[in-house]
């Protein structure tokens, strides 16, 4: 059985193909046409993931799409009716797309795979909120647990809660719209001048510099209850009736200072602002973990939804209720939600026995040395290949001399995190590396913290924890004896957003981290995506050489190829640089 997964249309579309019960390949469209949370249709996504799966898309045997167009269509219309005239513009510039375009999302798919409209091949539409939860229960590694959903908004729910258990799912308590923790996060983010569905990261790492003054002021828009429930007060959001704003000039009143322009100076106040919405987050999926347990009392969760990505409040979790084993879905965004309308369709619709664990995220394109090869000589770039081990032997070498790589092997991941196929890595001894990345490599805000790759086996030497983190979704203390150490990886409250590394799930990773150990004694490195601020992260060889070229970089370690700029290269690099980062920042400024 064959299930094309799509998701489009909101922010960050993707593609997924299930074959037989097991995932071939996912991947988003941003990575193919280079436009960041790119959100028309994915044809090339789609192109890639069949062509993985040795597909054609006459050989579909169902297609899901990953929630149901008229339902938000008629959440949308009636929320815009009910904040009449405020919503006036919004109306004008929503009913044209709804009415042209997105009412018959159907007959597109089924247009751009070349079927005629009336083919007979099933178009599954699962609820939003219900892929959510099959992208992270149905590839778990549990047979039964809780399952917990959170994001701005799908059709109607905004947070859901459930169980699951063999190939059932139930979805027993929906928290809907307009009452929803990613929006209140969102006000957060656009009101710190960062931009929303892009940047909340951002508030998430400038939160540890700030103290919690603010949290007062703000639970007056945030009623959080024990049980898990919460309330907005709708008197300073103005997300139900704008597209373009969050928050209104009441909120601005009570927070006392207007709304940070972009790119402009960060004051202790915004560091305090970050902070106190973090600290409102983290308690309620505290809550919500909390509310899991006592419900169903099993200490398994899984958790999807662009909240999901949260990954202080994923730790926190962990940390204050029960729960003891927890799954993230590493694309927890709408990008997963290609991932789970498949797998709902094929093992719960279509009655499929559930056989597929997610033990990787590695599901995007890989190319070959001669591909890798014949992209560098078209460049004019003369490149020697290496052997297995003396690639890794240099690599590890430049890391520990202090220089900064690009490291492009194997399979692309899927969702927004590197880990280890699309990375730039450097050495998380080196004091200076922090600034080095963020201003000549990433272009990016100097208080953007790095992520450590951890041997597994070595994770709890340095970390608080001792459990697999494969995808970068926990932020545990790094222990209080390494720190001076490890400053690479050390954010300011003392954290580290930890992957553990495999030899199973990466083995050449894991054999890079190991060689470095062997250099330094350290069995990590720093850990970024391989792109600049404002860029989808690498997916071809052609994309991994511009953005070296472009950047700071030292070496590029591409395949088998060892590149290392000379003195030629690193003037046409500087020159190229300056160009890259103003271009970045102008890219993040006309992003709304």
């Amino acid at each position: 059985m064959n299930v094309l997964g799509i998701s489009c249309f909101y922010h960050d579309s993707a593609a997924a193909v299930v074959k037989d019960g097991v995932l071939i390949a996912a991947a988003a469209e941003e990575r193919f046409n280079r436009k960041k949370h790119f959100f028309g249709f994915p044809a090339l996504a789609i192109r890639y993931c069949l062509r993985e799966a040795g597909l054609v898309a006459s050989d579909l045997d169902a297609i899901a799409f990953y929630e149901k167009p008229l339902v938000k269509f008629e959440r949308i219309l009636m929320t815009l009716i009910a904040s009449w005239p405020l919503s006036y513009v919004s109306f004008l510039k929503a009913m044209p797309i709804w009415l042209k375009q997105r009412l018959w999302i159907k007959d597109q798919i089924l247009a751009e795979l070349g079927f005629e409209t009336d083919a007979e091949l099933d178009v599954f539409f699962p609820e939003h909120h219900v892929s959510h939860a099959a992208s992270a229960f149905l590839v778990s590694p549990f047979e039964k647990a809780a399952i917990l959903t959170l994001d701005g908004v799908g059709e109607w729910g905004t947070t859901t809660l459930g169980i699951g258990e063999g190939s059932r799912m139930t979805i027993e308590r929906e928290i809907r719209f307009p009452h929803s923790l990613g929006l209140f996060y969102s006000a957060v983010t656009s009101y710190l001048g960062f931009r929303v569905n892009d940047a909340e990261w951002k508030v998430m790492g400038l939160a540890p510099y700030g103290k919690p003054t603010l949290v007062d002021r703000l639970r007056k828009t945030i009623d959080v209850r024990p049980d898990g429930s919460f309330r907005l007060d709708m008197r300073y959001f103005c997300h139900h009736w704008s597209s373009q704003r969050m928050f209104n000039r009441k909120w601005v009143r009570l927070l006392g200072r207007p709304q940070r322009p972009r790119e402009s100076k960060i004051e202790a106040f915004h560091c305090d602002v970050a902070h106190s919405g973090q600290k409102i987050v983290e308690e309620a999926m505290i809550s919500l973990g909390r509310a899991a347990y006592d419900r169903y009392g099993v200490e398994n969760l899984c958790i999807a939804g662009g909240v999901g990505l949260n990954c202080v409040g994923n730790w926190k979790i962990l940390k204050n209720t029960p729960i003891r084993r927890i799954w993230i879905q590493p694309a927890a965004g709408d990008d997963g939600g290609a991932i789970g309308a498949a797998f709902y369709v094929a093992n719960v619709l279509l009655g499929q026995p559930r056989v597929y664990e997610m033990k990787n995220a590695y599901l995007g394109p890989s190319f070959e040395d001669a591909e890798i090869d014949a992209a560098l000589r078209s460049r004019g770039v003369e490149a020697v290949k290496l052997s297995r081990k003396d690639m890794l032997q240099r690599a590890a070498r430049l890391i520990a001399d202090n220089r900064v790589v690009g490291w492009f092997q194997g399979r692309m991941e899927f969702g927004p995190r590197a880990l280890g196929a699309r990375s730039i890595l450097a050495n998380p001894t080196h004091p200076q590396i922090k600034d080095i990345i963020n201003s000549k490599i990433k272009f990016r805000e100097r208080f953007r913290p790095f992520a450590p790759s951890v041997l597994r086996e070595e994770v709890s030497n340095y970390f608080d924890m001792d459990m697999d983190c494969k995808f970068m979704l926990l932020v545990p203390q790094v222990l209080e004896s390494k720190r001076a150490l490890l400053p690479g990886i050390t954010h300011a409250d003392g954290t580290g957003r930890v992957q553990t590394v495999s030899r199973e799930d990466n083995p050449l990773y894991h054999d890079l981290i190991s060689e470095f150990r062997k250099l330094t004694g350290v069995p990590i490195v720093v850990n970024t995506s391989f792109n600049v601020r404002g860029e989808p992260i690498v997916c071809t060889p052609d994309d991994a050489y511009e953005t070296f070229m472009k950047t700071g970089m030292d070496a590029l370690v591409i395949g088998s190829y060892v590149l290392e700029k000379d003195e030629a290269m690193r003037e046409a690099s500087d020159l190229a640089s300056v160009a890259a980062a103003k271009a970045a920042v102008e890219s993040d400024l006309m992003s709304d």
